[in-house]
């Protein structure tokens, strides 16, 4: 749900509890990375692609982490213009 102005600005937010453990990884972001175009084709990266990305990389120190999305963002964007601010957190639990 973004926040701000936008066409389901009526539906409200909803909250959920979940249990987190010690090693838990949770991410925060923005769009900017799922939406960013590159690859062979030119298509964006999309949220499956980062969620895989996400998941095999969780057990890996989080600096690791921030060293190894930059690499393949960079790598996906190529000579392409970035086309949004990129924002990912992830925070070890």
């Amino acid at each position: 749900m973004p926040v701000g102005k936008h066409d389901k600005q009526t539906i409200p937010f909803t909250g959920s509890e979940m249990t987190l453990q010690k090693g838990d990884v949770i991410y925060t972001l923005t769009d900017g990375f799922p939406d960013q175009f590159g690859g062979e084709k030119g298509k964006k990266f999309m949220h499956k692609q980062l969620k895989e990305l996400l998941c095999s990389i969780a057990d890996q120190p989080l600096i690791v982490q921030q060293e190894k999305l930059k690499k393949v963002f960079f790598e996906w964007k190529g000579s392409l213009e970035q086309v949004d601010d990129v924002c990912l957190i992830g925070i070890r639990i």
